[in-house]
């Protein structure tokens, strides 16, 4: 099968989608299948400008050279195109009318546009972008989701059925497995500088308004009140934003919080062997892959009882409810109450919840995500073909 896959392009300097991507690119080589990727390259984008108008001349090298650049090329027509994210949409008219699928992760930046978030306001122009984007994906037929979430968002915002619309759970894009916490909790101590021998209570994740990690704050706050003696907090990921800093700086636990920023792939997974629980209350997500690389790492995991983090989690994570934008009463006595439960377990009860959460975690094997992937794909061609024999 030959295959023309559509990415972001590199001058985006995004880091999620283009690993998607390449597992993509790769997964479907490996699997005997004729691969060449096309993207907008960097022309108006490359010349001088402040960060505000380089936006905008992206824009342009997206939505106005690349089309005229697909269009003028001359080219074997692929047996299928394939769109990296539902993101890409402006270009799917391109290839509208031959058999093609779209990969969709997250609606949040379409449903944030819609006022759907009280927490997060979207601009005039963000709006219209969004729109954009949802005019080109609405002209697509067939669609692979990464959770039973996104495909129920996607259905609210098509105006027709689908001729494919699948779900396809993410395969891991590393190995995620269990270490000797006691051994990793020094190590990363000792690069840390910290003293974590007893064990610490992780969060991963950026800023975003929906990975909530006020509400991490405030939940930790409220705990270590309760528990003097509580673990430390170690947030990885991106350095805390100016309304994160402020929060910390009125806390009575601030000296046990602490953001870790720059951490490696290595790192990270180290981070998730050594912890005493994820610590993961998302307001949204697509996906949610902490939930999936903690329990694969041994890690139990504490996240929010809503879709897609439940689908993840299944029966091996504890829930809370979701943070509310005014009310936060539920959320903040529910999750103490689940983190001391959780923290209080003996060795038998623990080993059994991590058991239960590496057991869970098979159910991302990218192997098999990529064989999902590879039959969805074959059988859209071979639709595609009866259509045209039937022409």
């Amino acid at each position: 099968m030959r295959i023309v896959l559509f990415t972001h392009p590199a001058f985006l300097n995004s880091n999620s989608m283009p690993r998607y991507a390449r597992m993509l690119e790769q997964g479907m080589r490996e699997r005997g299948h004729n691969v060449s990727v096309r993207t907008a390259r960097a022309f108006f984008y490359k010349t001088p400008a402040p960060k505000f108008f380089k936006k905008w001349l992206g824009y342009l090298d997206q939505y106005l050279v690349f089309p005229l650049a697909f269009k003028l090329r001359r080219q074997a027509e692929p047996d299928l195109y394939v769109f990296a994210d539902q993101a890409l949409g402006p270009w799917v008219p391109l290839v509208k009318k031959k058999a093609h699928v779209i990969h969709c992760h997250d609606f949040l930046a379409q449903r944030a546009a819609e006022g759907a978030f009280p927490e997060q306001a979207v601009g005039t122009t963000g709006r219209w972008y969004q729109q954009f984007i949802r005019w080109g994906y609405r002209q697509g037929n067939c669609f692979i989701c990464i959770s039973e979430k996104t495909r129920q968002d996607l259905q609210a915002f098509l105006k027709h059925t689908p001729q494919i619309s699948e779900v396809v759970y993410n395969g891991f894009n590393q190995e995620f497995k269990p270490n000797n916490p006691v051994e990793v909790r020094k190590d990363l101590g000792l690069a840390l500088n910290l003293d974590l021998n007893t064990g610490y209570i992780l969060h991963v994740g950026g800023n975003q308004f929906y990975k909530n990690r006020l509400g991490v704050l405030e939940l930790y706050e409220a705990y270590s009140a309760q528990n003097p003696d509580a673990a430390p907090l170690l947030l990885v990921g991106t350095a805390p934003n100016e309304n994160l800093l402020a929060y910390r700086k009125t806390m009575h636990s601030k000296a046990r919080v602490h953001f870790c920023t720059g951490f490696s792939d290595e790192q990270v997974r180290m981070a998730y062997q050594g912890a005493l629980v994820l610590l993961y209350p998302s307001l949204e997500e697509g996906f949610g892959w902490p939930i999936a690389e903690a329990q694969a790492s041994g890690c139990p995991v504490i996240t929010t009882a809503a879709a897609p983090m439940n689908e993840v989690g299944g029966e091996a994570a504890w829930y809370i409810p979701r943070r509310k934008h005014q009310d936060h009463e539920e959320f903040i006595t529910t999750g103490v109450a689940r983190l001391e439960m959780l923290l209080d377990l003996n060795d038998r009860e623990r080993l059994n919840l991590v058991e239960a959460g590496l057991q869970n975690a098979k159910r991302f094997n990218t192997s098999k995500t990529l064989d999902h992937i590879a039959l969805i794909y074959k059988q859209i061609v071979s639709q595609k073909w009866s259509e045209k024999e039937k022409l």
